[in-house]
């Protein structure tokens, strides 16, 4: 009787024990950490409405947000293009705040499937003001450094990851073939090798891959992402971030963006099979086996098809050839670009790029709800600039103007507003899978990639931001790394003639210096595009950093005189008793499709000051710009000619080299042209005939201080 009673109270025991086993288990087993990742999907995605589903597939701008909106639609993310902030100069704080606002949105609705926040950090976190901000990728390409590329990779993934932010667009790995394109700044190089390597970002965005990985079996998340490390058995295509100091990478604008006719952006690029796989799809290749989380389609067409409506690209090679598993994501109201003009026909343009393959829409802009989102971001102290966020309708080649107060702000945006808003796409989408003209397993297709990047980058785990993070932004290693890459990425196309001693690197003490020219104490003219506003800015005040003219005068002998003279005439020239002069011109900030430009002269006053000051003096000429441009007609009284590209925030890298403290290493990613009639022109050309070719790049030696 006493083994009897034992054996019950055992069995009560282990039915106890097993109840409150099943009490701790979360009840949906898609928020259980430790089921594998395709379970958690597959079980998520059994409970979803369509409307959810498609919720999902949206992307909407932060001009277009409220928690309210992320809750009602499900809506899967949010993202800040080119200017689109909480308020100028928010702090990362507030970025928090707000980015955690909208979440808390998202983890209120029926199931709380976390959104994921995007942004366009393309040379460091740039749309924040005090970040750090990198060189852009065409000086990135000149150092021919991958390490460091990486590094940079991290450092911009800490820097996101301060303001709340989880998914950067980014890297862009165009081929750039012709650079009167806008965009050739965004690209690495003419030369497909070079972009393959410095894909080498991506690992330093999302977190490395062992090199012991093997194909086959999906990779499982849990504790494994905060650890940052993958299983071994991690399957090629399958995207990985590695943590909370990491963010899902985007490989960008799939394909063949970088080969449209005569350079025009979004245009047309005529190329055959074999061209495309050899010259535009190779840096692709390599970022799937990275890992690489999401991809971006191009607005340009390949052979006269929209990428966006390209389903053999898309699902065909992408998805099923290359065996992608992340999302495929549009840009910028690239739906809506499928027709001509932009959303004439909505409902074919949402048929033909969901039926394409796309992933995620990227909305942009809307009307509907626009005072309540006014009311939201001012009653929690968010003045977002509506002017900024919807930056791709408003034709200024110059950087965005700021309203001049809140009032203004949401009246005047009413003009602006596209017509086409989330609401729209997703009933447009509802009715055509309803109609059976999209199948539902296209949209589970889609809604299973964004859920598995979801689940990967531990969003489910840890969908809120604290603010232990926020002093990664700006953090002084992080500018110790951007000067490095201003360093490595200066390329010296010309240092005195064979029989004169070479000018560089410069004496630290003369008796007087000049300095001038448009760029030489300008700071949004050496950071470029895409820096806190779309186009980007000009002057002093757009973000921390430091201009050249500033580092110069740092880097000299305290007795040497300096002056600065932005434009000055030829007999201020001759009357100052000037030793040396360095000259600092180049190109304004410009972005897309307000950079294309048919003649590649060097805007005005630049070659007047070059004229004026280097036909008196001696002088070294520093380009800034964010591609060759024409130089030939004054090389001839120019003593010493550097390519700076677009060094960002951190000008000492330059003053370092000019100055001998460092020596030049770095090498043209670009060939230079003699004139633009030459135009395209790439190494292996048969009509090859450059001023100066790719790879070029003169050398210095450090200067041992004495």
């Amino acid at each position: 009787m006493g083994k009897v009673r034992s054996l019950f109270v055992g069995l009560l025991l282990l039915c106890c024990l097993a109840a409150a086993a099943a009490m701790a288990e979360p009840k949906e087993k898609y928020k259980d950490p430790n089921q594998p990742i395709g379970f958690r999907i597959r079980d998520l995605m059994k409970r979803m409405t369509l409307e959810e589903k498609i919720g999902q597939m949206t992307q909407i701008d932060l001009s277009a947000a409220t928690p309210e909106i992320m809750k009602k639609y499900s809506i899967g993310s949010i993202l800040s293009g080119g200017g689109s902030v909480p308020k100028v100069q928010a702090t990362a704080e507030e970025w928090i705040e707000m980015i955690n606002g909208f979440q808390h949105g998202s983890l209120s609705s029926r199931l709380g499937i976390p959104l994921i926040y995007g942004i366009d950090a393309v040379h460091g976190n740039n749309n924040i003001y005090k970040a750090t901000i990198f060189p852009h990728n065409i000086g990135l390409g000149a150092t021919r450094d991958p390490e460091l590329v990486k590094k940079i990779g991290a450092a911009t993934a800490l820097e996101v990851r301060a303001t709340g932010i989880t998914y950067a667009f980014a890297p862009c790995i165009a081929v750039c073939r012709d650079p009167r394109w806008g965009r050739c700044y965004e690209s690495y190089s003419e030369d497909p090798e070079i972009v393959r390597a410095m894909t080498e970002i991506i690992p330093g965005l999302q977190g490395d891959i062992p090199a012991n990985s093997r194909k086959g079996v999906p990779y499982v998340g849990g504790n494994v992402i905060i650890k940052g490390d993958i299983p071994a058995n991690s399957r090629k295509g399958v995207p990985y971030v590695g943590g909370k100091d990491k963010v899902a990478a985007c490989a960008k604008h799939f394909v063949g963006d970088g080969g449209t006719i005569r350079g025009i952006n979004e245009n047309n690029t005529i190329i055959d099979w074999h061209g495309l796989l050899s010259i535009h799809m190779p840096a692709y290749y390599n970022s799937i086996i990275k890992g690489v989380a999401t991809v971006m389609v191009s607005y340009s067409s390949w052979n006269g098809v929209k990428m966006h409506d390209n389903y053999q690209l898309i699902t065909g090679f992408l998805k099923n050839t290359l065996k992608f598993r992340g999302f495929v994501i549009s840009d910028w109201q690239g739906i809506d670009k499928i027709t001509s003009p932009p959303g004439v026909n909505y409902t074919y343009s949402v048929q033909a790029g969901i039926h394409a393959g796309i992933d995620i829409s990227v909305i942009g802009a809307f009307i509907e709800g626009w005072w309540e989102k006014a009311t939201w971001c001012l009653k929690h102290g968010f003045g977002v600039n509506v002017i900024q966020s919807v930056r791709k309708l408003i034709p200024s080649p110059i950087g965005l103007s700021i309203a001049k107060d809140r009032s203004d702000m949401w009246e005047n945006s009413l003009s602006i507003m596209t017509p086409f808003n989330h609401s729209e796409f997703i009933d447009t989408l509802t009715d055509l899978v309803k109609k059976k003209v999209i199948p539902l397993s296209r949209i589970d297709d889609a809604v299973s990639r964004i859920l598995r990047v979801k689940f990967i980058m531990g969003l489910f785990e840890d969908p809120l931001t604290d603010l232990s993070v926020v002093t990664h932004l700006g953090a002084q290693p992080h500018r110790d790394l951007a000067r490095e890459a201003v360093r490595k990425s200066l390329v010296l196309l010309k240092n005195g003639e064979n029989a004169d001693p070479p000018l560089l690197p410069l004496p630290k003490k003369a008796d007087k210096i000049l300095v001038a020219g448009t760029h030489a104490n300008n700071l949004g003219n050496q950071c470029g595009g895409w820096t806190i506003t779309w186009q980007g800015l000009q002057g002093n005040n757009l973000t921390a950093g430091t201009t050249i003219f500033s580092a110069i005068s740092a880097a000299i002998d305290p007795s040497t005189e300096l002056v600065l003279h932005e434009n000055p005439d030829a007999e201020f020239v001759k009357s100052g008793n000037f030793s040396y002069a360095v000259v600092v011109v180049g190109e304004p900030p410009y972005a897309e499709g307000y950079g294309d430009n048919l003649n590649l002269t060097i805007p005005e006053p630049g070659p007047t000051t070059i004229t004026n000051v280097c036909t008196n003096i001696k002088c070294v000429v520093v380009l800034v710009s964010g591609r060759p441009l024409l130089i030939q007609p004054y090389l001839p009284f120019i003593e010493a000619l550097v390519a700076a590209w677009l060094p960002g925030s951190e000008g000492q890298g330059v003053a370092d080299v000019l100055f001998g403290d460092y020596g030049f290493t770095g090498k043209l990613p670009h060939t230079w042209f003699k004139t633009v009639e030459q135009l395209p022109m790439n190494y292996g050309d048969a009509h090859y005939d450059p001023l100066f070719p790719l790879g070029f790049g003169l050398t210095t030696k450090a200067v041992v201080a004495e």
